[in-house]
């Protein structure tokens, strides 16, 4: 098996090489002396900054990278995450964090990151979240767990929302659907009926027809969702 030197440490070419990326010195050897407790485990290199952390990146081709969420800035580690994962996907990156409910964290790991270590976590903890994601078993946390069922409601309700307000449109007259084009186009009423050449008391029927369509009270709540929703730009895609 061939042998390497990183660092002044002989070691085989199948252990596990982990770049620190950590801004705090005190905690980076906390880091690097965790897994110095495992021979399995190389610390190949340790960053301060979001840039040392791409470059040590390619310099050295960690398996796994420890990344602080805030290094210069707050989402400075996010930023460096992505960038690395762009072009090299293969590397797992599990994210360094203070509190598990920071909302930082379901977005590292919608950028790619497959885990998270608390700061404050034991070396065996440590050794065992590195070593999990090397394996490709990291669990999914009960934390990522909501934000993910969160998400997944979000967008159920937004289609629910599209397919809802998308239904309606479709159920409206001709002369309802070229009023509502012109509302949503941010035309008043009067312009509406010089545009259509009706009295004030028919456009404002019209108007009316359309809210018990939508079963709504404000007619400004059904121009902005669809406007939100892009009803008329999906409307007039060619087919």
């Amino acid at each position: 098996m061939v042998a390497i030197s990183v660092w002044g440490v002989e070691m085989s070419m199948n252990v596990i090489r982990v770049l620190i990326v950590e801004d705090i010195e005190t905690l980076q050897r906390r880091y690097k002396n965790a897994l110095s407790k495992d021979p399995g485990i190389s610390v190949v290199g340790a960053a301060y900054n979001s840039h040392e952390a791409v470059m040590l990146t390619a310099l050295h081709q960690p398996h796994i990278i420890l990344m602080d969420i805030e290094l210069e800035s707050k989402e400075a580690g996010l930023e460096a995450a992505r960038e690395i994962l762009r072009v090299y996907p293969h590397i797992k990156i599990v994210i360094l964090t203070v509190y598990e409910e920071d909302d930082l964290v379901f977005t590292a790991f919608k950028y790619g990151a497959v885990d998270y270590i608390l700061k404050k976590a034991s070396p065996g903890e440590i050794i065992r979240g590195v070593k999990d994601a090397y394996y490709n078993r990291s669990p999914i946390r009960p934390f990522i767990a909501e934000k993910i069922r969160g998400e997944f409601q979000r967008v159920k309700n937004a289609e629910e929302s599209f397919l809802y307000f998308l239904n309606v449109v479709t159920q409206l007259t001709p002369t309802e659907l070229d009023v509502l084009t012109l509302l949503v186009k941010g035309n008043s009423r009067k312009e509406i009926c010089a545009a259509r050449n009706v009295e004030l008391s028919t456009v404002k029927k019209q108007i009316h027809n359309i809210l018990k369509k939508f079963d709504k009270r404000s007619i400004s709540e059904v121009t902005h969702q669809i406007k939100k929703l892009k009803i008329m730009e999906y409307l007039q895609k060619p087919l």
